[in-house]
């Protein structure tokens, strides 16, 4: 059972932020300080191919927050910023993670984590992955494909993990950004078993199109081929901002506060974190809060923590064992397949059950080869990735049928 007792609690975290080191808009301390406000337990600062941990000048005007960002700095740390005066310009040194996570961690009660967006491509489609507590930076390692991109990655992840000791969160990022990956490339990564369900950035498309599959669609489509056709682990659903503006909120930009995971952890460490979620003992949310998840050996239980004035429809999702897995390719209007995640039977990823009310349990058949859930609020996300975004939650994928 997944509640909060006995030592364990609820952290909310977001695992994908960027900051004036690499595109976004502001400083560490000042997106810090947000989330710390805004209830969250932890942070990962995730900057494309570049770690915060060297000297660092910029001139005030020409950073992408420029004079607001820097003036909302000062006030925020009277006496912390550095600056200086070249060539008649203002420069401000960037402080290194190091000094912020020193400045602004708090014993179980709030944490700054480092980490990397690797962000490499493959011809056009960009292949981004986040490691989350890396030590040293990962540099793009490239492939011959999509799917060998992605995996080379992702080893160099895991050998930085098993060099050092510390371990390291590394997941798929945004699989629709460019509609980049598809869920045959996802299916047989070795070594990963995290990916972007949902991202807040305006231009990931999280729903698909007409000719690309939604997130949730590729999920499913991972999942059954994992469990029926590769045998290996379970794939996890994250939600995350993948914040780059922080200066205009609600707003049609890339802000914060869209996505999150809940991680129940005994302590609110990098360690203890990572290896909660590894366990899949998390859910990821765009605004519904959860109070307990069960799941047994015959049935899977999610209750929500309602919210006044809102009513939740819980669905049950899944494959059973002996659905077809041949899928179709996808053709453009020239008649040629286009590199797309094919289409699969309705019954990969069907809706097992449904219900309006604020707990629900599903009962296995057993010849499911996952079950995983989704919640939906009757109340609209305040500021979405997508117009017409409602509030939800996503429950981690049990294995029945093995």
């Amino acid at each position: 059972m997944l509640q909060a007792a006995e030592g364990l609690q609820w952290r909310r975290g977001n695992l994908h932020t960027h900051s004036h080191w690499s595109d976004g808009d502001d400083y560490l301390e000042s997106i810090a300080v947000w989330y710390r406000d805004q209830g969250y337990d932890f942070l990962v600062f995730t900057d494309h191919n570049v770690l915060a941990d060297s000297e660092r000048w910029e001139r005030v005007d020409q950073t992408k927050g420029g004079r607001p960002a820097f003036e909302r700095l000062k006030r925020l740390f009277p006496g912390w910023v550095e600056e200086r005066s070249a060539g008649g310009a203002t420069e401000v040194r960037l402080r290194r993670f190091a000094e912020v996570a020193e400045k602004l961690n708090r014993p179980e009660s709030f944490l700054l984590i480092q980490g990397e967006e690797i962000s490499d491509a493959f011809g056009q489609a960009p292949i981004h992955l986040n490691v989350g507590n890396v030590q040293k930076l990962i540099r793009p390692r490239h492939g011959r494909d999509v799917f060998e991109t992605i995996q080379n990655n992702v080893r160099a992840a895991n050998e930085q993990r098993e060099e050092t000791g510390q371990p390291l969160l590394v997941h798929l990022n945004h699989p629709n950004f460019g509609y980049a990956v598809t869920a045959e490339d996802l299916m047989r990564v070795q070594g990963e078993r995290f990916f972007e369900v949902y991202n807040g950035h305006p231009s990931v498309h999280n729903h698909g199109d007409a000719q690309h599959a939604g997130t949730e669609k590729i999920w499913d489509i991972v999942l059954a081929h994992r469990l029926a056709v590769f045998d290996l682990p379970l794939m996890y659903g994250i939600a995350v901002d993948d914040g780059h503006d922080y200066h205009e909120i609600p707003s049609r930009k890339s802000n914060p506060g869209r996505g999150w995971v809940q991680v129940l952890a005994e302590e609110l460490k990098a360690g203890p974190l990572i290896q909660a979620m590894e366990r899949g003992h998390f859910y990821a949310s765009s605004g519904v809060s959860l109070k307990r998840i069960t799941a047994g050996e015959k049935d899977l239980t999610v209750e929500v923590d309602p919210q006044p004035g809102e009513s939740y429809t819980i669905e049950f999702i899944g494959t059973r064992a002996g659905v077809d897995l041949t899928g179709e390719a996808v053709v453009g209007e020239d008649g040629k397949p286009l590199r797309a995640t094919r289409r699969y039977s309705e019954k990969v990823g069907e809706i097992l059950s449904r219900s309006v009310g604020a707990r629900a349990t599903y009962t296995f058949a057993g010849d499911e080869l996952y079950v995983r859930a989704r919640v939906t609020s009757s109340a609209p996300h305040p500021n979405p990735s997508e117009p017409g975004d409602f509030k939800q939650a996503w429950v981690q994928p049990v294995a029945v049928a093995r």
